[in-house]
């Protein structure tokens, strides 16, 4: 399934270290053998997604909205893609930035 985002809608991230030094987080699909930001359409999504990523343990993490312009450029700057994932970690579109 696509889901259509425009540039200056807001989405949810996760962020490492939110008070300095912040760090989108990005994940890594072994089966596809790539690199990807998960990024929600919704607040609630992104925390009930949340314990489903692979975060280290020491460090500190937040959930974030940002415009998904910015989130584009970010993927684009760090070779990676976005997925649009849902609340199960289903993959509701993948992006090319």
């Amino acid at each position: 399934m696509s889901v259509k985002i425009k540039d200056e809608q807001w989405v949810y991230v996760v962020v490492q270290n939110p008070d300095g030094n912040e760090k989108i987080v990005g994940q890594f699909d072994q089966e596809l053998n790539l690199s990807y930001i998960p990024v929600f359409i919704e607040k609630d999504s992104a925390q009930m997604a949340y314990g489903r990523l692979a975060l280290e343990k020491a460090g500190k993490y937040e959930i974030q909205a940002i415009l998904y312009e910015d989130a584009v450029k970010h993927a684009a700057e760090n070779e990676c893609l976005i997925f649009i994932l849902k609340t199960d970690g289903e993959v509701l579109d993948k992006i090319y930035p």
